[in-house]
Order: structure tokens, then C-alpha cells, then sequence
């Protein structure tokens, strides 16, 4: 599975290495609202909610949908800016139409680019878009009606939110993670100087290649899309909290960003060998690994991944049961529906190279 980036013709200064403070508070609002996937940061993100008071704590789950899963594309910023107000500031110069789209993109569970028609004059769209929300749960379904209804008031909510966030925790830790963001940056601007694109592309990931003919940058993610840097180009931002994500902004009319994280990983925790057989075998099929990579993204029902994968519900059921046997799933009943999420302590234990793959 390949994101491909085609940049073609695109002029050398075009490619950007900069750090984003924008950036960079969205994973850690995506830390903060899965703590699971970090454990490196566990121990910041119980300090940072034990401090939150009633409120912001409050506001920051019920927005929890453009960070938590995937981000919103306005949330990783093309063209970074010294500071996160001057950034929120870009953010506020997007049209309502382009922030409802990529906010929805995420409430509604990253299925369908809410576009055109725009869900905020089009009655089918609208109703689509709410469908899709009340699907993924009850706190979707109230966002993504509080944002049809009133966008001005939304978008003004969420700013402040994210201004609170500063004062609250993130000024502290952007301080913190300077000189990690700076040194990488001059790894990378050397390298790519120096060497040229391929060995700067490759000390960013060793899921992000240049094409052998150089017209292209492949990122391994779960999905086979293409986008162009034509006339934009591409930006690259390391991040401290981002492990082991690669977080990808791909949609058509938005310049391709990947943000890359720069934080060495955590040792993984020795488990026997016979678990470890027990779970190297349940891998070994390349539609359980998908499932894995689906799942990553959120909770799903057997019915959401079969839908995803163009498989049968059947299908689906016999790779979850080995999957379950071997302790790499949690299922969680909800009303009619079972919800299965990533036991991310057990892909821990196998190592963080797979951590990282199924995370990315």
C-alpha cells in the first residue's frame, strides 16, 4: 500500500524541511487522547490531564475527532510559521466550506472527502455527513451537528481551545523539544544538500523512498492513493510527540505535508517465544496485517472492515478469531455491535519496527 506524491517538475525549493507548532500541538492532542499508542509519553499525558481543569478538559473531548484517529488537514500546516498563533491566524483564512470538509473527514470516520456538493448547502450531503457521524457514536454525531449548524462558532470554539492548550501545557513542551525539532532539521537541510532528496528522504523514514525514475516520493500507509507537489510542493515536519506515526495531508486541493517523528523509540518488553510464534503466525496473512492497519485508526466492526476491505463479513470473522487468539485484539460490545480496537501493549512486545508498521 503506497502514497504517491508526484513532483514531477517541481523546482528544488520546493520541498520544505520546517518545524510546526501547529503541527506539532496535534500530536499532542493525539497523545493525549490515546495515550496507548505512546507509551513513552504516558507518564506527560496523566500530568497533563490531571491539571486541566473541568472545562478545557471538556472541550478537548468534544474535538477530540480532528487529532485522535487522523488529522484534520488544517491541522498540519503547509506553510509552517515561527509561531502557533500566526498559525491559527492561517487556519482562520480558510473558507468555511474547506474546514468543514476536513473536519467531517474525520468526525464521519475518515470515509468519504465531504467536498462537493458542500454539506453546508446541499440538504443530501448534509444528511450523508450526519449518517456517517452517527455511525462512529453519539460525540461525532453532536460536533458534526454543531458544525453544520454554526461553522463561525465552532471554528471560533476550537481556536480557543487550542490557545488554552498553550498556556496549559503546550508552551512548556514545545520549549522542551527545540533543540530535538532544530538538530533534526539541520540533519536533514544538510542531506538534502549535500546528498540530494533520496538521502534526505531516507533519514526521514524507512517508509518514505524516492521513486527509482525520481518523479515521485512513496509513503507505505494504508491506502494506495496518489496526490501531486506540482505548483505547491511538499512539506516535511519532524515531531518529538508524532512516534511512530507518519501523518500524511493527501487531499486533492491541499499541498501535500508529512509530518515524521524524530524521538527515539522505547525499549519493547520481552514476551515468551511461544506467544511470540502464536502471534508472528497470526500476521503472517497479509488481510489480518491490513485489519491490523484498519483498526489502528480507531475501533471498527466486523461490518466497517469488511465494507473497507471489500470482504466478506465471514471473511472478516475467521481473521478476527485468530487475531483474537492471539491477543492482539480487544472487543468491545456496544448495543448490537461488537468494536474491535488494537491491543497495543501486546504489538508492543513484538517490537517497535511492527508498532510502527501497523501505527503508520
Amino acid at each position: 500500500m503506497t502514497l504517491r506524491i508526484d513532483i514531477s517538475g517541481m523546482p528544488p525549493e520546493r520541498l520544505r524541511f520546517a518545524a510546526s507548532p501547529l503541527a506539532e500541538l496535534t500530536a499532542m492532542l493525539h497523545v493525549l487522547a490515546e495515550p496507548e499508542h505512546h507509551p513513552q509519553f504516558a507518564a506527560w499525558a496523566a500530568d497533563v490531564w490531571a491539571g486541566l481543569r473541568p472545562g478545557p478538559a471538556e472541550r478537548l473531548r468534544e474535538a477530540e475527532f480532528l487529532w485522535r484517529a487522523s488529522q484534520a488537514d488544517f491541522m498540519l500546516p503547509a506553510r509552517p510559521r515561527p509561531t502557533l498563533a500566526e498559525e491559527l491566524d492561517d487556519v482562520d483564512r480558510i473558507d468555511d466550506e474547506t474546514y468543514v470538509s476536513a473536519a467531517l473527514v474525520t468526525t464521519c470516520g475518515n470515509r468519504i472527502h465531504l467536498t462537493s456538493p458542500s454539506p453546508l448547502t446541499d440538504t443530501a450531503a448534509r444528511e450523508l455527513a450526519l449518517e456517517l457521524a452517527q455511525a462512529r457514536g453519539p460525540r461525532q454525531e453532536a460536533f458534526a451537528e454543531r458544525l453544520l449548524e454554526d461553522p463561525t462558532a465552532v471554528r471560533a470554539r476550537v481556536r480557543d481551545t487550542l490557545e488554552a492548550c498553550a498556556e496549559a501545557f503546550f508552551n512548556a513542551a514545545w520549549a522542551d523539544s527545540a533543540v530535538q525539532l532544530a538538530t533534526d532539521l539541520r540533519l536533514k537541510k544538510d542531506l538534502l544538500k549535500r546528498q540530494g532528496l533520496g538521502a534526505a528522504l531516507a533519514s526521514v523514514s524507512g517508509a518514505v523512498t524516492l521513486a527509482p525514475d525520481g518523479d515521485c516520493i512513496l509513503v507505505d500507509k494504508l491506502l494506495d492513493k496518489a496526490t501531486t507537489a506540482h505548483g505547491t510542493g511538499v512539506t516535511f515536519i519532524p515531531s518529538v510527540f508524532g512516534r511512530p506515526h507518519l501523518a500524511m495531508v493527501h487531499a486533492p486541493g491541499w499541498q501535500p505535508v508529512v509530518q515524521y517523528p524524530v524521538a527515539e523509540p522505547g525499549p519493547s518488553e520481552p514476551v515468551s517465544l511461544d506467544t511470540v510464534t502464536l502471534r508472528l503466525e497470526a500476521l503472517a496473512h497479509p488481510a489480518r496485517l491490513r485489519l491490523l492497519r484498519t483498526l489502528a485508526r480507531g475501533p471498527h466492526t466486523n461490518g466497517e472492515l469488511a465494507h473497507a476491505w471489500d470482504l466478506t463479513p465471514p471473511e472478516v470473522s475467521r481473521h478476527l478469531a485468530l487475531l483474537r487468539r492471539a491477543g492482539l485484539l480487544v472487543a468491545r460490545r456496544e448495543g448490537r455491535y461488537v468494536r474491535y480496537s488494537l491491543n497495543l501493549s501486546a504489538l508492543t512486545a513484538l517490537g517497535t519496527d511492527l508498532l510502527a508498521a501497523v501505527l503508520r
